[in-house]
Formats: C-alpha cells, structure tokens, sequence
C-alpha cells in the first residue's frame, strides 16, 4: 500500500514550481531591481567595434541621460528591439551600445543589416565588462542620468509600452534632454 505521505515532496515541488511560473508570468524578468540603481555606473571596458572609438567612463558624465544597451548579433531579442532603438535615436536619445560575447564581422553585419541605433559602440567579447554591469544575458539596457548615476535597469527586449512608461519620463519625454531633473 502506497503511503499518503510519500507524495508529499512530489505535491510541495509542483506548488513551487507553479508558484515560480507564475511570477514569472505576471511579473516578468525584467522586473528584478538592478544593484546599481541610483549608483554610479561600472567601468566601461569596451574594445573598438569598427572604425570609431568606443564610448568610455567620461561619456556616461557627460551631462545627458542616455541609455546603454547590451546587445550582440546572435541574440532573437535584440532583432525584437532594434526597432525601438532606431526610433529612439531618431527622436534625439543618446543610445551607447556594448557588443556582448559576439564576433565583431558579425555584429557590423547586423548594424549593416539593420541600422545602427547607437551614438558609439564597443565591444565586449569575453564579457569582462559585462560582469562588472552584472549581465545575464541580452539584451539588457540601463538608463544613465548625466552623473553616471543608473536611474532604470531593464532585462530583456524594449518595447513600446516599456519605453513609454518607464523610460520616456527618465529621459524628459522623448528626447535626450533635459532629463529627470527638468
């Protein structure tokens, strides 16, 4: 005979497993708070990625909100969002991009391909920068107010509603300027 008790690890397991599906279903990934919120931004360790330099330390200080974003050319979520890059950049938001664990011929290819969204690439093939930002996988994309302080942190592919909710008021509406100080 089959003790009742006997299901009980079975029964726990399958509570928290549907417990976990459904926060991530409702809540999302990307609604994991980032470390460096209202922190200065980690060091920008960037290789060049084609033929101008890459974005640096000084460039996050620079007095503008910009976004960073962590991208690479192998990754289906970064095609998803390239379309919300190219439109931000289109309406006068500085985007800085970092080419994570990629080939850099592909990479341009794809910028090729695609359009190029950013005001200055870099790359970081072996993910030494990455770790610093604490990257998980891509893309993930951080709001930076012109301090280099991290206002907004974001895993997973932009979208318009996202954009519109949570990044536009950091940015001052839709430009670049003046920022979440007015």
């Amino acid at each position: 005979m089959v003790k009742p008790l006997m299901f009980l690890p079975v029964v726990a397991f399958a509570v928290l497993a549907g417990g976990l599906g459904w926060v991530v279903i409702h809540r999302g990934t990307a609604e994991v708070p980032s470390a460096f919120q209202d922190r200065s931004a980690p060091a920008v360790r960037l290789g060049a990625l084609g033929p101008e330099a890459p974005f640096t330390d000084a460039t996050l200080r620079d007095g503008t909100v910009k976004l960073v974003n962590f991208w690479a050319s192998w990754c289906p979520p970064c095609r998803e969002e390239h379309a919300e890059l190219m439109s931000l950049q289109a309406n006068g938001v500085p985007v800085y991009g970092v080419d994570w664990k990629d080939q850099p011929t592909k990479a341009m290819d794809f910028l090729n391909d695609m359009g190029n969204p950013f005001t200055a690439l870099g790359q970081d093939p072996k993910n030494e920068m990455g770790l610093d930002w604490g990257i998980a996988g891509v893309p993930e994309t951080f709001v930076i107010d012109g301090d280099g302080k991290v206002l907004l942190h974001h895993s997973g592919p932009l979208t318009d509603d996202f954009i519109e909710d949570q990044i536009e008021p950091l940015l001052g509406g839709t430009s670049g300027n003046p920022g979440p100080d007015g």
